[in-house]
């Protein structure tokens, strides 16, 4: 898949899309890149979808998108589809952990199969795997980076009018 490049103020994302919808929206320098990238082999880039995709996240990184709209078609396990679509009740400007998403998922003892869906997102911010901290409020991995996470928690807080801790 030829993928569309969108740079944003804390790195590039390279963004495909199929039919419709999003299946990538990942950081290049992730060293999840690649992999998700050869995932999608011989398929098409569904440039108008991937455009519609890149214009949600200009407004997103300039404040005034806080719902994305994009349907989405992440590749993964049926465990990881789990893990994404409970991501994604995560309220723009909050955080959560991962014990807590297992527990919301019915694996309790589950945190680090939960940490590892996660890390295997594709779809990063739309699917808002930087809302996940530590359980003791530390920022913990994330593919874009440590520094990229703390941004965008900072963006989302600051649209929000809320303090960030």
């Amino acid at each position: 898949m030829d993928l569309l490049h969108l740079d944003t103020p804390v790195g590039t994302l390279a963004i495909g899309a199929a039919c419709g919808k999003l299946v990538i929206c990942d950081w290049t320098h992730s060293p999840h890149f690649a992999s998700h990238a050869k995932k999608l082999g011989g398929i098409e880039n569904d440039y108008y979808s991937a455009q519609a995709a890149a214009a949600e996240i200009r407004e997103y990184f300039a404040g005034h998108l806080k719902a994305f709209t994009m349907r989405l078609a992440p590749v993964g396990t049926p465990f990881q589809q789990r893990v994404w679509m409970e991501l994604g009740k995560i309220p723009y400007g909050h955080t959560d952990t991962y014990s807590s998403l297992a527990r919301r998922i019915g694996k309790p003892q589950g945190a680090r199969c939960v940490a590892n869906a996660i890390g295997s997102n594709p779809i990063s911010i739309i699917i808002p795997c930087h809302r996940i901290i530590g359980a003791d409020g530390t920022l913990t991995g994330y593919a874009g980076g440590i520094e990229v996470k703390a941004s965008l928690l900072a963006l989302e807080k600051s649209v929000c009018g809320l303090s960030h801790s």
